[in-house]
């Protein structure tokens, strides 16, 4: 067996360099600006001032459009590659849990806000679980319509809550889309749950 000889050190940064340039697109860039607008979120949410408050909004409201974009941008420009397919969804898990944790932190959730967080977190934690296991024995796990509407009604309500202390309706109404989204979380993580259980039993 004749053994492949091994990259010399330059050669195997410059192949490096270039794996880089290629993940760099403007999908890709819109990705990772949703995370490295997490912690200035984070950060606003430390203040009551009215001023931080709409900051912290509007950042994250232009996080939630960046997450419809860069898919949309890499179908349409024929820019799919394997790191934003990877990155995408860990972006949305870091921004959804940063700003949950925030918003439990600073008592903008109530009692009655935690529980639909709580189910939030859990089934992110069992669908990336789910979809690792599945990407190892090279089994695709699609995003259905009815977890769209749920990730819909969550990039509605996070923003309503975060400006709820300033606006009572916005908090309102913030809570009843959480529910709603922790309802939608239930029945679709039970989808994914199923769907991938046949594959355990192998």
């Amino acid at each position: 067996m004749v053994k492949k000889p091994k990259k010399k050190p330059i050669q195997a940064v410059k192949a490096t360099i270039t794996n880089v340039k290629k993940g760099i697109n403007i999908p890709n860039v819109l990705t990772m600006g949703r995370i490295w607008a997490i912690p200035v979120i984070v950060l606003t949410m430390f203040s009551t001032s009215l001023f931080w408050t709409w900051v912290g909004v509007v950042l994250f409201a232009l996080a939630g459009i960046t997450d419809y974009m860069d898919g949309y941008l890499a179908r349409h420009l024929g820019q799919l590659s394997r790191f934003g397919r990877v990155l995408d969804p860990i972006a949305d898990k870091l921004l959804v849990g940063a700003v949950l944790l925030m918003l439990a932190y600073t008592g903008r959730l109530e009692h009655w806000g935690i529980l639909p967080a709580v189910i939030i977190m859990c089934r992110e934690i069992l669908v990336s679980g789910l979809r690792e296991f599945l990407a190892e024995i090279k089994v695709g796990c699609p995003v259905t319509r009815l977890a769209k509407w749920k990730t819909a009604c969550q990039m509605f309500a996070l923003p309503f809550l975060m400006a709820g202390a300033h606006y009572p309706a916005l908090h309102i109404s913030g809570l009843v889309l959480i529910w709603i989204a922790a309802i939608l979380t239930v029945v679709t993580g039970y989808d994914y749950w199923k769907s991938g259980r046949k594959y355990m039993e192998e």
